[in-house]
């Protein structure tokens, strides 16, 4: 059970590294898109990198902070259909969604570690020549710490939905006399 505890905070610990180096990304494409129009516009003289460099922040982001969003429950659901379910069965429904999630996840990952390997020696045709492998790596990274966090997510609606919640009995009010 230590291993389990152990592990569990190494891998929480880890996105959440992950989510604050996202937005140490956010803050540097914002400060290198706003020296870029001003060096642009102003003094004619754009830089041949940023346009690039933004590109790969805008991939890597989602895929740094997705399992991050999904642990504080933050990605978008659908209340509107589950609330039309019973109590009981809310939690059995998002058990389900969330596995299906790990499965699309843990897809994801597979192929994208398929395509880490299959682009190992080959390079962006661009400015920066840089591995496409790296820049293809992040989506094998992201989905399968988004795949663990579906995971978790699983299980802890699962024992929601076996361990029903007691439901509260009503309290008598007491009566005003006059």
């Amino acid at each position: 059970m230590k291993l389990i505890t152990k592990v569990t905070k190494i891998y929480d610990r880890t996105i959440d590294i992950f989510a604050f180096l996202a937005g140490i990304l956010v803050i540097f494409l914002m400060i290198s898109v706003g020296l870029e129009v001003g060096l642009r516009y102003f003094l004619g003289r754009p830089t041949s990198w940023v346009v690039e460099i933004a590109g790969y922040i805008l991939l890597y982001i989602p895929f740094m902070v997705a399992a991050w969003v999904l642990k504080r429950e933050g990605h978008v659901r659908m209340d509107l259909v589950l609330n039309k379910f019973g109590p009981r069965t809310q939690p059995l429904i998002n058990a389900l969604t969330s596995l299906i999630g790990a499965l699309i996840c843990f897809t994801l990952t597979l192929f994208g570690v398929k395509v880490s390997f299959y682009f190992r020696g080959y390079q962006t045709p661009t400015i920066l020549m840089l591995p496409k492998s790296i820049i293809i790596a992040i989506i094998c990274v992201g989905s399968f710490f988004l795949f663990i966090q579906f995971l978790r997510r699983t299980f802890s609606y699962l024992k929601k939905w076996r361990t029903p919640e007691k439901e509260e009995e009503p309290t008598e009010k007491p009566e005003l006399r006059l």
